[in-house]
């Protein structure tokens, strides 16, 4: 079974193709580092591998089903630009609602244990509106992996985020690894993606450029990818 399949997918803003025909897949516990210059179309790719747009032609499969279906939308986590947690609501309120969400049995005890993980414990009745930006951040980070989800995907999940937030994901990233989950991270930190990644996507100009398994020479030279394979 295929964690995840990318079959042949376009999107067209207009007439203008943000994305023209990818295809790859990617199989269960692998770490795929997508990479690309701005506007290569990583944040839209990602966005249709989350279910969150359509590709305009092409599919996506998730474990088998399509991105809209209820079970494979259950088995992704999302990390992107957006916090995407109520600031109206308390730390407890959030992830128990989001827990409730995505069905899972003892919501309580649930929200408690990532509270407890993201060091948020101790302001679990605290309004998020309240919270300093590295709170957020690991309220946002717990909220993502409250439901162990199957396959991660992330958008630029380093970008201003503060030392303790950072450590955070990183450990919790390995973790989901070591237990078999799928990864999908789209950054500009080479170095740091390509350490913990087992394959690379590089994207130019919404095209495919290449996709294959992370060698000891792209971790070498980080720049070997796009002197190989283009400017993306």
């Amino acid at each position: 079974m295929r964690a995840l399949a990318v079959e042949g997918v376009w999107k067209f803003y207009g007439d203008y193709p943000a994305l023209r025909d990818i295809r790859f897949d990617v199989a269960p516990g692998q770490c795929v580092a997508l990479l690309g210059r701005n506007g290569a179309g990583k944040t839209t790719l990602l966005r249709i591998l989350a279910g969150l747009s359509r590709a305009s032609k092409g599919r996506v499969k998730v474990f088998e089903k399509d991105t809209l279906d209820r079970a494979a939308r259950a088995s992704i986590g999302i990390i992107g630009h957006g916090i995407g947690i109520y600031d109206e609501l308390s730390a407890y309120e959030n992830l128990k609602l989001f827990a409730g969400l995505y069905g899972l049995a003892g919501a309580e005890k649930s929200a408690n244990e990532w509270l407890e993980r993201t060091g948020l414990d101790r302001v679990k009745d605290g309004l998020v509106r309240e919270f300093s930006r590295g709170m957020r951040q690991r309220l946002a980070v717990a909220r993502a992996f409250l439901h162990r989800p199957r396959l991660m995907l992330l958008d630029e999940p380093f970008t201003a985020l503060d030392d303790r937030a950072i450590a955070l994901l990183q450990g919790l990233l390995k973790e989901s690894l070591g237990e078999g989950s799928t990864v999908v991270m789209s950054t500009h930190q080479l170095r740091e993606a390509l350490e913990l990644a087992t394959n690379v996507v590089l994207i130019n100009r919404g095209k495919l450029a290449h996709a294959g398994t992370r060698t000891q020479q792209m971790l070498d030279d980080p720049t070997y990818l796009y002197r190989t394979y283009g400017e993306a």
